[in-house]
């Protein structure tokens, strides 16, 4: 039997706490761009999942306390619940393809830049 304790487990820094002890990063933070990168993203998300949350909330409320008018007939056997829970798929792909257009039109360029100057400073 040893009489030697166990060697202590080795730090584990995640990603983000790398990039917090990153003297470039911690600069790039503190850019007008990187600023800008951070308000143009948040321009599109925010409201976006603030819509997206309230359109799934209607969703889950109307189902749970209007069953009536969730339960109305459209055609068929398709119900308004039925048209509710495929438009909620219709407007999550929705969402993504605007998110993408959105990121494709105003901040990829920026971010880009940012990244191009990281690794160059970098390589330094």
């Amino acid at each position: 039997m040893s009489t030697r304790s166990p060697a202590p487990a080795p730090e584990h820094r995640g990603h983000d706490q790398a990039a917090r002890h990153d003297p470039i990063y911690d600069e790039l933070v503190q850019t007008e761009e990187f600023k800008e990168v951070r308000r143009r993203t948040g321009v599109f998300t925010i409201p976006a999942t603030a819509i997206f949350l309230g359109w799934y909330l209607l969703y889950v409320l109307m189902s749970n306390w209007a069953h009536g008018f969730m339960s109305t007939k459209v055609f068929g056997h398709v119900n308004v619940a039925l048209i509710f829970g495929l438009l909620q798929f219709v407007s999550t792909f929705l969402i993504a393809w605007l998110y993408a257009r959105h990121m494709n039109n105003h901040v990829d360029d920026l971010a880009h830049g940012l990244d191009v100057r990281y690794n160059e400073e970098k390589t330094r």
